[in-house]
């Protein structure tokens, strides 16, 4: 694996398990902060996960979605659920959700 994909790895896992733990400390990424990403996360996870909810909404809008596509795509939630929650914002899909 080269340095770039596993600096990316290591990002996603980061990514990952700050959305999972409640009290994570917050990193900077792509316009937005790892906390910020976690509000999106019940709209993201298991079978029926609800709509999005406006402060989900705000980061998806303010986030840069092309520099988080590396992230997106390592981070094992299903790309149909992310496309349905940016749809649900009215925010446009990145290049790597553009199937």
């Amino acid at each position: 694996m080269g340095k770039n994909n596993t600096t990316i790895l290591i990002v996603a896992m980061v990514l990952t398990a700050a959305m999972i733990m409640e009290e994570a400390k917050s990193y900077p990424i792509c316009n937005t902060d790892t906390n910020d990403l976690q509000k999106c996360s019940p709209a993201v996870t298991g079978n029926s996960p609800p709509a999005p909810g406006p402060d989900c909404c705000a980061v998806a809008k303010s986030a840069d979605l092309e520099c988080l596509c590396p992230y997106l795509s390592l981070s094992g939630i299903d790309p149909s659920k992310i496309k349905s929650v940016l749809a649900s914002c009215g925010v446009g899909n990145p290049s790597c959700l553009s199937w």
